[in-house]
């Protein structure tokens, strides 16, 4: 997979893109367990990403329940057994 940023917010600590191969959008987050820093990937139609773009708070909320793991369903890539926490 190749995951594309389009737009990083440093302060809120999320990214949106699109995933190359596939085409699906994405909101991602970075996370930490006690081995690694890495991120989650979260699925988002073509209308949230737009959304997202062009209203950051919208972006945030979402952000937010991805870190609370609300979102879990909409993982592109399922974490192992180490799952971290949101950094």
């Amino acid at each position: 997979m190749k995951f594309e940023d389009v737009f990083f917010s440093r302060e809120e600590r999320y990214s949106i893109g699109i995933e190359k191969e596939s085409g699906r959008h994405y909101l991602s987050i970075p996370v930490t367990n006690h081995m690694i820093d890495y991120e989650e990937y979260y699925e988002i139609s073509e209308s949230d990403y737009n959304i997202f773009l062009s209203d950051p708070a919208a972006a945030v909320n979402f952000a937010k329940q991805c870190k609370r793991r609300e979102k879990d369903a909409l993982l592109i890539v399922k974490p192992g057994d180490l799952r971290g926490v949101a950094s």
